[in-house]
């Protein structure tokens, strides 16, 4: 049976990432010719400003090479231009005169500089910077000149001008609008971009609009509208891209500003197909490399006969290091009606954080110096996740295997070349890889466009530290992948994290209370014997016979939390001190007692109270919230505050709740904290009454203990549950008053039970 003959018209990287697709798919389907206007093989053109900068030669960012073709039978014909196809006939011809007939045709002719319409843009050293050739010619001509002009002040110019810094020349970045790289970023980052460049060297000229190149018949500098000039004697013209579609449309295939494509990736005329920066699809044409390599894994499998979802469009993102410096962004940043979801700037490390949302839903993200959550990010603006979702890791001892850790296992770390979280760990395990470069070499991670480098170096040092099978198990039954827990581990006493170890924990003790026939689990009767901690440290599977200080408390929080580690009667209480699973003394356990159920809240207000409250009894609040939370085990220490008014010297923004009186009632927030970097609590909402507003900053406290992991402090807590999540939950007033009632209920025990006495008992003894 003879092959269908596929024609590729372009060597760009998205027509030659869908013959790779192909060739994967079904290598015998087709005879494959490859037709491309440069006298080279397939490279990454992202990478020129690499090679102009100097850190990589043109050999390193060949994608494939000669020999890559002849082994897959791929004839290969460089340096010619496809002028005419006569869709009726089935071929092509090239400028040459040369023709070559098709079954299928793939146009992939991506896109050309644009070029504005300036006076004297045609002039002898004026140029783009777009090909191998380009970097070529802005070598030669440094070699004689020292001052260059870059018009755009976008990604591409800003490289040009960093490669240009690096030949030794003066380079001026000439810039329309009030501040670089205006699509990707808002003015915070850029201003911090702008100063990181400038410190090496880099110039700009912001808002200005060039007349004309000025010179005879070679560039001497610009002549802008304002009437300024700028001497120069190269000029670098980086102002966008302009699909390639002359071909097509002298051809009667349908073009708008690019060629017209539908989810399949088909033309208007039948076995002709567009890919990448020269077709349309849904009214939008691409510049990026992740959304083509998107758009040639569709066409692909549609051209090898499977059954594949269209493609439905991309979210764009960049995520690159411009300029030596870490730049990431994603989805919508400047669009009306978008609202900061959260917004962190660190001027001591450099770094900048942005999350963009719109109707409770993430919809775009800035990272600036430090990208690693980047990946995360993308895969919450791409799904529209809604912003609860946004889990803060800040303040962690290292952010980047955190965020690293956080990361699903099938998330696609490498959007380039799709490689997803698992398939990079599994290399890493499996062939011992031990740097970013071998990463790369066995996954192809990182190795376009380079922005998912910060994420595989996390993943590296993820892989180091937590015992890992490549973070999926295949199932032969179900021919897919089982994601396991990705988060970090609670000590090196074990492999489980927080969330899986309070619920081994909940699960262990609710089959001990159905053994010891126990009804009222959860409102907490069980008596926790040394032989019972033993049995469930290694029910566990704990690697420590004992445990050890950091895994001890929090076993221990899990537990009480539980509501399965507090004796049913005094008598109980003191012979479980004698039998302290922990090996401590009993005075030593009493300071223990003191400090998990006495020194964990602290509640701060005045003295007085305002004319604003005047209507309300504000020592009640004060005294109701002191009787019903002092005894309880919170996860972490939380303060309290209550203000009688706007300007009571109290400060509920800073604290973990905050109770401020306001002429119509009550305001409660949450989630604020007076470390560096101070951060301001959220409205979570608000009350008319007193009753009103203790219940919900105890519905907020009950939650928090429910929900929270051990040592998370509150504000914590907030930002990865986030407080539009915990507002809507808790302003269910059914859910509030079941939680409320929780804690009424083990209130009622601790009374029956003397625990709150016997508490204060040991604590007098211990301070006596």
């Amino acid at each position: 049976m003879s092959r269908k003959k596929l024609v590729v018209i372009g060597n760009g990287m998205a027509g030659v990432k869908c013959v790779e697709e192909i060739i994967n798919l079904e290598p015998d389907r087709y005879e494959i010719v490859i037709y491309g206007t440069e006298p080279r093989p397939n490279y990454n053109r992202i990478m020129l400003s690499k090679v102009l900068q100097g850190e990589h030669s043109i050999q390193d960012i060949i994608i494939n090479d000669w020999t890559w073709y002849a082994e897959r039978n791929i004839r290969l014909c460089t340096g010619e231009t496809v002028h005419r196809i006569d869709t009726r006939m089935k071929f092509i011809e090239t400028e040459a005169g040369k023709k070559e007939t098709y079954d299928i045709l793939i146009l992939a002719t991506g896109s050309s500089p644009f070029i504005p319409p300036i006076p004297g843009i045609d002039k002898e050293r004026v140029m783009s910077f777009r090909s191998i050739d380009d970097c070529t010619r802005m070598s030669d001509y440094s070699k004689e000149y020292r001052k260059a002009a870059v018009i755009g002040g976008g990604l591409l110019g800003l490289e040009a001008a960093r490669g240009l810094l690096y030949l030794g020349m003066e380079a001026v970045v000439v810039h329309n609008a009030p501040y670089i790289m205006n699509r990707q970023l808002d003015y915070e980052a850029a201003a911090m971009l702008q100063r990181e460049l400038e410190d090496q060297g880099m110039s700009f000229l912001l808002n200005k609009n060039t007349q004309k190149v000025t010179g005879r018949s070679q560039a001497q500098g610009l002549l802008f509208t304002d009437g300024s000039k700028l001497e120069a004697q190269l000029v670098i013209v980086a102002v966008g891209i302009r699909p390639n579609v002359d071909l097509a449309r002298r051809s009667g295939i349908a073009t708008q500003r690019a060629v017209v494509v539908d989810d399949h990736m088909r033309t208007s005329v039948p076995d002709i197909y567009a890919v990448g920066e020269c077709a349309e699809h849904r009214g939008i044409s691409y510049g990026l490399v992740a959304p083509l390599y998107e758009q040639g894994k569709v066409l692909a499998r549609t051209l090898c006969g499977q059954e594949v979802p269209g493609y439905a469009g991309s979210v764009p993102y960049s995520q690159l290091k411009v300029s030596g410096v870490d730049v990431f962004s994603a989805g919508d940043i400047s669009d009306e009606g978008l609202q900061t979801a959260i917004q962190h700037l660190d001027g001591v490390q450099g770094t900048y954080k942005k999350v963009l949302m719109q109707a409770g839903k993430v919809r775009g993200a800035i990272l600036f110096g430090n990208t690693v959550e980047g990946t995360a990010l993308l895969g919450l603006v791409q799904r529209g996740a809604d912003v609860a979702e946004l889990a803060s890791k800040e303040d962690t001892p290292d952010p980047a295997v955190t965020a690293a850790a956080a990361l699903p296992s099938q998330e696609t770390v490498c959007a380039c070349n799709n490689v997803t979280k698992a398939a990079i760990l599994k290399a890493i395990q499996e062939q011992g890889l031990e740097t970013e470069e071998q990463v790369k070499q066995q996954t192809k991670a990182s190795g376009s466009c380079g922005g998912c480098k910060p994420m595989v170096g996390a993943l590296l040092k993820l892989a180091k530290r937590v015992e890992v099978d490549g973070g999926i198990s295949t199932s032969a039954e179900s021919g897919g992948t089982k994601e396991k827990p990705a988060e970090l581990p609670v000590c090196h006493c074990t492999e489980m994290s927080h969330a899986e170890l309070k619920h081994r924990v909940s699960v262990i003790f609710e089959s001990y209370a159905k053994e010891a026939d126990i009804s009222n689990v959860g409102s907490g009767v069980l008596p926790l014997e040394n032989t019972q901690f033993n049995s469930l440290l290694r029910e566990l599977n704990w690697h420590s016979e004992h445990g050890c200080p950091v895994c001890l408390p929090a076993i221990r929080y899990y537990v009480c939390v539980s509501g399965l580690m507090q004796s049913s009667t005094e008598n109980d209480v003191k012979t479980e001190l004698k039998t302290d699973p922990y090996g401590l003394e009993a005075e030593d356990l009493h300071v223990e007692l003191e400090k998990e159920y006495h020194q964990r809240i602290h509640i701060y207000s005045e003295q007085h109270v305002s004319s604003l409250a005047s209507n309300i009894t504000a020592s009640d609040l004060e005294a109701r919230l002191r009787t019903d939370w002092i005894t309880a085990a919170m996860p972490s220490e939380v303060n309290i505050a209550i203000a009688w008014g706007s300007r009571s010297p109290v400060n509920v923004l800073v604290s973990d709740v905050g109770l401020q009186a306001s002429p119509a009632g009550w305001e409660i927030y949450v989630g604020g904290h007076a470390g560096y970097p101070v951060k301001e609590g959220s409205l979570l909402g608000t009350s008319e009454s007193e009753q009103q507003a203790f219940l919900l900053a105890s519905a907020c406290l009950q939650w928090y203990r429910q929900t929270a992991w051990f040592d998370e402090p509150l504000w914590m807590w907030t930002e990865r549950l986030g407080v539009m999540s915990i507002r809507e939950t808790l302003l269910d007033t059914q859910f509030q008053r079941e939680l409320t009632f929780n804690r009424a209920q083990e209130r009622e025990k601790d009374v029956e039970r003397g625990t709150e006495t016997l508490f204060e008992n040991l604590i007098a003894q211990v301070k006596a």
